[in-house]
C-alpha cells in the first residue's frame, strides 16, 4: 500500500542517553503506506511496554489504510471510487475527518488542492496502475477533468458524517494528505497511553511534541531536491508541531527527455512546470502540514508565497535556479530557522 505524493525529509535521529528513566526512550519501526515508520517516545510514567505498544500503532496504521488506501482494492476509499451511485454514502469518522481537513485546504487554496484529481494522477502514470501510456492525449485530459473539482463533484456531511458524488465518475485520492494524518493517528495512541513527548515519522514527515531523550527539541532536518543525492538543506528545531515535505525530485517521469512532475495542476489536468522544487510546512498537526505543503508546491513560489504570508503558513521554498536552488522562507518559517542556530 502506498501513498504517494510527498517528498522526504531527513530526520536527525541521534544517539540519545537518558540521564534517568523519566527520560526512558521507546523506540518503534515498521512499514506502512509503501514506506517506512519510526517513533521516539520518551515513556515518562507510562506503564505501557514497547511490545504492546508496537500492536497498538501497527493497528492503528492498519486501520489507516483501510480507510483511505487507494492501493487496497478492499479499502473504504477503494469501495467509494467503485461505486456508480450518487446517493449519500456514510463514511467513517476517521476519513470524514481527512475530508474536512482537505476541504478546507482546497478553500484556502482557491482549488489547488482537489482530492478529485484521481483520474488525472492515474492518466499521468502516478497512481495504481502500471500499464498507463508515457503521455495522455490532450482528449484523454479532457474527458478526466469532465469529472474534476472537489468543490463541484463532491458533497460533503459532517453530521452524520456522509459523502456524495455529483459525477459517477468522480474518485477520491487523499494521497496528499491522508500520510499526515496517520502520523497523527499514531501521536493519539501514544497519548491514550500516557506518553507525552515523541517524534512520529512517517516516510520522512513527522510530528513532535515535547523534547527528546536529552530533553532538548527534536532536531529535524530537511532534504536538498536533488534526486541523485541525500544531503540536507536546513536544519530545524521544532516541537509541539507537525511538519512535511513535498517535492518533485522522487516521485516525477520522463518522456523524450522532458520532466513531468507528479504533482498535477487541477485547471489543466497536466503536471506543474514551474521551478519550486519543494515546499516544507510546519503546522500545528501532521495531516494539516501534509496537505499544505503539497497545495503551495502546486501553486509555485510567487502564488504560494504569497499565500502562506497572508495566512501565517510556516513554509520554507526551495526553487531551481539554472544548475543550482535558492531557498526562500515565509515570516512564519524563519523563527524555526533561528531556533536551529542556537
Amino acid at each position: 500500500m502506498r501513498f504517494l505524493i510527498t517528498a522526504l525529509v531527513l530526520i536527525f535521529v541521534t544517539a540519545c542517553v537518558p540521564n534517568d528513566k523519566s527520560r526512558e526512550e521507546i523506540v518503534l519501526h515498521g512499514k506502512t503506506m509503501g514506506t517506512t515508520f519510526n517513533v521516539k517516545a520518551i515513556k515518562g510514567s507510562s506503564s505501557v511496554t514497547q511490545q504492546e505498544l508496537q500492536k497498538q500503532v501497527d493497528d492503528a496504521l492498519v486501520g489507516v489504510n483501510k480507510a483511505m488506501s487507494n492501493w487496497d482494492k478492499n479499502s473504504e476509499i477503494s469501495r467509494f471510487n467503485r461505486s456508480t451511485s450518487t446517493e449519500w454514502t456514510p463514511i467513517s469518522r476517521d476519513f470524514s475527518i481527512v475530508m474536512q481537513e482537505a476541504l478546507r485546504i482546497h478553500n484556502l487554496t482557491g482549488g489547488y488542492f482537489d482530492v478529485t484529481l484521481a483520474p488525472l494522477i492515474e492518466l499521468w502514470g502516478f497512481g495504481t496502475k502500471q500499464d498507463t501510456p508515457p503521455q495522455p492525449s490532450p482528449l484523454e485530459i479532457r474527458e478526466a477533468l469532465e469529472s474534476v473539482g472537489m468543490s463541484t463533484m463532491l458533497e460533503f456531511e459532517t453530521d452524520p458524517p456522509a459523502l456524495r458524488k455529483v459525477n459517477t465518475d468522480t474518485s477520491v485520492n487523499l494521497s496528499a494528505i491522508a500520510k499526515g494524518f496517520g502520523i497523527d493517528k499514531v501521536a493519539s495512541v501514544l497519548e491514550q497511553n500516557g506518553i507525552n513527548e515523541y517524534l512520529v515519522e512517517i516516510g520522512g514527515d513527522l510530528v513532535t511534541k515535547g523534547n527528546n531523550a536529552k530533553n532538548e527539541p527534536w532536531v529535524v532536518g530537511i532534504e536538498k531536491p536533488d534526486s541523485a543525492t541525500r544531503t540536507v538543506q536546513q536544519i530545524v528545531r521544532i516541537s509541539d508541531k507537525g511538519m512535511a515535505t513535498s517535492g518533485d525530485y522522487r516521485i516525477y517521469k520522463e518522456v523524450n527527455g522532458k520532466r513531468f512532475s507528479h504533482i498535477i495542476d487541477a485547471a489543466s489536468g497536466r503536471p506543474v512546470t514551474h521551478k519550486l522544487a519543494s515546499v516544507t510546512v510546519i503546522a500545528d498537526n501532521a495531516m494539516r502540514a501534509d496537505g499544505l505543503a503539497t497545495a503551495l508546491l502546486a501553486m509555485g513560489d510567487k502564488r504560494g508565497m504569497a499565500l502562506a504570508e497572508r495566512e501565517g503558513i510556516a513554509a520554507f521554498f526551495i526553487v531551481r535556479e539554472g544548475d543550482h536552488f535558492i531557498t526562500r522562507s515565509s515570516s512564519a518559517f524563519r523563527k524555526f530557522e533561528q531556533s536551529a542556530e542556537k
